[in-house]
């Protein structure tokens, strides 16, 4: 549940934090960066080339109704992307029971092929957009998201196969919708609190949509679960239509007035198929391992492949590609830190929220509304971190923000790791859904200051593009990890006992991954002194 928010706009421009080594450096960039409005050095409003001006935002142009509801728009990217996650974690027994489907593994893919595609192609929808269109691809965004989540409903009429493949590619529609939805407001408004309070919204919307997932999974179980997937594609064409009318037409990048071939050469569409390739097969691999066993060949076929294709995508970005969609000279150790740190932590809230619905569901047995009400305190405790976060960044080096994030998502995976399974739910679980939060939403803003401290002006743009295709993927393939470990520790799951074995290896599991961001994020942090240190004693001299 990425959450993109928090005076960090879509070029990057970040809301430095008090203490920093480069306090004098960053001010002077910032004050830069509020000056360019989007990542290129000129946009074309009306078919004509201008300077930036503050005539240029559409925001300018509306009324105070139209403003609001274009934001709510937007919105719904973020909104609709954590329905689309939780709508099927809810009701994913029901779902399996219907495919005669009760292996874990093969249940656990029918989340984690969405988040993997969700998350694997967030560069190249945002390069697409920055192309051809953020509106435009936006629109389509939502139109493919709608297709694919009634095909979802229909493989009801047919098998699981069907029900994954739609899943997968379900997930194309929030990896268009997010990068877009961003580059709309960032397009839109001009640096300020207005553009700040649009970003901390959109960000804002992403617990309520998981509990909206999770509530009417529920309700429309009631009836036929295929509903739930069919209903929600009727929502997804209205809002679609819906956006071609309240969506102004935009002001351009210049790039979209390129030619056709020139723009396939800006796409860097060898390292798109070698890049998409590599996270796709490695995924694959470690989620198909826990369902059909890791005696299969094929399994360690797509294994070795995904890895020759990440070196060949490191090949190709390194060497070869004109404008890289991730341009390796920018990593830093810095940038290094920060991703593993990243994806530590969202790892974790994978698995935290998927083990956390089975517990409930299958040891506790709850029925989907039940969850759904369990999981209401989410959306609460995560509106309040997001305006936290916000003083936070202000006032707190980033570093310490990560470090806090991560031991949020590690104390909230420690209470229902522990939690014995007749517990009431206020001791534990309760407790965990108002801590995890603090952890969702504080990390996502931490991290791209990290990484717009680090980085020069010119790779700004790609800071949050790649930190939540980062969170994304992490959430897929930390399902895969902790699948494997499930099915080699639960003995078959032949009793809940034995079950709750299974769900507890993989919570440690876990718990050892933030344990381990925990660790690189305090290095991150006396990195940071050090640097101060250093920096005194060479003025004093």
């Amino acid at each position: 549940m990425a959450s993109p928010q928090h005076d960090i706009d879509t070029e990057g421009q970040p809301n430095y934090e008090a203490g920093s080594p480069h306090d004098d450096e960053s001010q002077e960039t910032a004050v830069e960066d509020e000056q360019k409005p989007e990542r290129h050095t000129s946009i074309t409003c009306d078919n004509d080339q201008k300077t930036v001006a503050s005539s240029t935002y559409a925001s300018e142009k509306m009324s105070l109704f139209h403003e609001c509801v274009f934001i709510a728009t937007i919105c719904t990217a973020q909104f609709t992307t954590q329905v689309g996650l939780t709508q099927t974690l809810g009701i994913l027994h029901q779902i399996g029971d219907s495919f005669g489907v009760t292996n874990p593994g093969v249940l656990s893919w029918f989340i984690a092929g969405y988040s993997l595609t969700a998350g694997t192609f967030i560069l190249v929808a945002g390069r697409i957009g920055d192309l051809f269109g953020y509106k435009k691809i936006f629109v389509i965004g939502m139109l493919w998201f709608a297709v694919w989540s009634m095909i979802a409903g229909l493989s009801v009429y047919s098998n699981e196969y069907l029900f994954v493949f739609a899943r997968v590619l379900q997930g194309l529609g929030p990896a268009a919708l997010l990068p877009n939805g961003l580059a709309l407001l960032g397009v839109s408004y001009p640096p300020g609190p207005r553009k700040n309070m649009a970003f901390a919204l959109f960000g804002a919307c992403a617990p309520g949509g998981g509990v909206f997932g999770f509530l009417f999974s529920g309700l429309f179980e009631l009836a036929w679960w295929p509903w739930t997937f069919w209903s929600f594609a009727i929502a997804l064409v209205l809002l679609a239509g819906f956006s071609t009318l309240v969506i102004p037409a935009q002001c351009r990048s210049h790039d979209q007035d390129k030619g056709l071939r020139e723009k396939l050469q800006m796409m860097d569409i060898p390292g798109a198929i070698t890049g998409v390739a590599a996270l796709v097969l490695f995924n694959f691999a470690w989620n198909q391992g826990p369902a059909y066993g890791w005696q299969q060949a094929y399994i360690y076929v797509c294994l070795i492949l995904g890895v020759l294709f990440a070196v060949g995508f490191f090949f190709v970005e390194s060497r070869w590609a004109k404008m890289p969609l991730v341009p390796f000279k920018v990593f830093t150790g810095d940038i290094i830190f920060v991703v593993a740190c990243i994806a530590c932590g969202w790892a974790c809230f994978g698995i935290w929220v998927y083990y956390l619905s089975q517990f409930i569901e299958v040891l506790r047995g709850a029925p989907p509304l039940l969850l759904a009400a369990y999981f209401c305190p989410v959306a609460v405790s995560g509106a309040f971190a997001s305006v936290a976060t916000g003083f936070l960044l202000h006032h707190v080096r980033a570093a310490w923000v990560m470090t806090f994030s991560l031991t949020c998502f590690m104390v909230g995976t420690i209470l229902v790791a522990t939690a014995p399974v007749h517990r009431t739910y206020w001791a534990q679980v309760f407790v965990c859904m108002l801590v995890i939060p603090f952890g969702m939403d504080t990390s996502f803003p931490a991290a791209t200051v990290i990484f717009s401290n680090a980085v020069k002006k010119e790779h700004q743009g790609m800071g949050a593009a790649l930190i939540a295709t980062v969170v994304n993927y992490s959430i897929s393939l930390g399902l895969g990890f902790a699948g494997t470990i499930e099915v080699h520790v639960n003995n078959g799951g032949r009793t809940p006992a034995d079950v709750l074995h299974g769900y507890r290896g993989a919570w440690y599991f876990g718990i050892g991954l933030t344990g381990l961001g925990i660790v690189l994020s305090l290095i991150f942090v006396a990195k940071g002194y050090w640097q101060d240190k250093k920096k005194r004693s060479f003025e004093g001299r």
